[in-house]
C-alpha cells in the first residue's frame, strides 16, 4: 500500500458491543458484485483484530434495500463497522450517518462518487453494461467484459452477474441512480472513517477518495494499486482497517 504516513498500523484495543460479543462488521459488496468478494476484500484483516464479519450477497431486485435491512439487522445485537466497496461503501457510509449511535465506523474501499451519480464513470459503466445485458442477453456480454477486464475481475464479475441473472440490468441501473452523501452531508458525519482507493482507477476515481477525506471531520486515505488488489483483495480491507484504527487512536 502506498501511504505518506508510515505509522498507519497503530496497536490499540477495539471497541465491543456490548456484553462479551465481538464487534460485528458488516459489508457490502460493490455494483454486480457479491458477498464473497466483499468477504475477500474484508474478512482476513478483520478477524486477525477479533472483528466478526458478515458479507451480504445483494438482492438484485432491491440493492440498497437489501444492504440496509442487513445492517439494520446486524445493530440490533450492538454497534457496529459499517464497510463496504464502491456502491457498498456510498450505502454504508449513508447508514451511518443516519445511525451515529450504532456505527462505530465506516470502512469506505474504492469509494465512486460524491452526491450525484449522474456524471459519475462508474454509474455511466453500469448504465451501459445494463443496457448492453438488455439488448444482447447475459453470456456476450459476459464474454466482452472478461476479454477487456483483468484476468482476476473478469473472474469475479463472471461469477457474480451469473448469480444475479437475470433481474442483473435492474440491479446495476439502481446502483447507478443512488444519491451518495454530498459534500455538506459528509461534512456533517460524526463517525470516524477509513477509506482506501485505488490510484489507477479510472471507474473508482482517486479524486472521490480524496475529496471524502477531505470533507468528513474524522477520516484517513490510504492507497493501493489494481493490481494489488488483484493479487490480493484483503488490501482493501487492511488499508481500511489500518487508517481507520489511526483517526480512532
Amino acid at each position: 500500500m502506498a501511504d505518506a504516513d508510515p505509522n498507519v498500523f497503530p496497536t490499540r484495543d477495539l471497541p465491543q458491543t456490548a456484553g462479551d460479543l465481538p464487534l460485528t462488521a458488516v459489508v457490502l459488496p460493490g455494483t454486480g458484485s457479491d458477498a464473497q468478494f466483499a468477504d475477500a476484500a474484508f474478512r482476513a484483516p478483520l478477524e486477525r483484530r477479533g472483528i466478526r464479519v458478515v458479507a451480504v450477497d445483494p438482492d438484485p431486485r432491491r440493492v440498497v434495500g437489501s444492504y440496509l435491512d442487513a445492517l439494520d439487522r446486524e445493530a440490533r445485537t450492538g454497534a457496529i463497522l459499517a464497510g463496504g466497496v464502491s456502491i457498498g461503501a456510498a450505502v454504508a457510509l449513508h447508514w451511518a450517518a443516519q445511525h451515529p449511535s450504532d456505527a462505530v465506523g465506516v470502512l469506505a474501499a474504492l469509494p465512486a462518487w460524491t452526491g450525484s451519480p449522474e456524471e459519475a464513470p462508474a454509474a455511466a459503466s453500469a448504465r451501459w453494461t445494463a443496457h448492453e445485458l438488455r439488448t444482447h442477453g447475459l453470456e456476450p456480454v459476459v464474454a466482452a467484459m472478461v476479454e477487456s477486464s483483468p484476468a482476476w475481475l473478469g473472474r469475479e464479475l463472471s461469477r457474480s452477474w451469473r448469480a444475479q441473472w437475470p433481474d442483473l440490468p435492474s440491479a446495476l441501473e439502481e446502483a447507478a441512480a443512488f444519491h451518495a452523501l454530498d459534500a455538506e452531508a459528509l461534512a456533517g458525519v460524526r463517525v470516524p472513517v477509513g477509506i482506501t482507493a485505488a490510484v489507477d482507477d479510472a471507474v473508482h476515481p482517486l479524486a472521490v477518495a480524496q475529496e471524502w477525506a477531505a470533507l468528513l471531520p474524522c477520516a484517513a486515505l490510504t492507497t493501493v494499486t489494481l493490481a494489488e488488489v488483484g493479487a490480493d483483495p484483503a488490501i482493501l480491507g487492511a488499508g481500511c482497517l489500518a487508517v481507520w484504527e489511526r483517526v480512532t487512536a
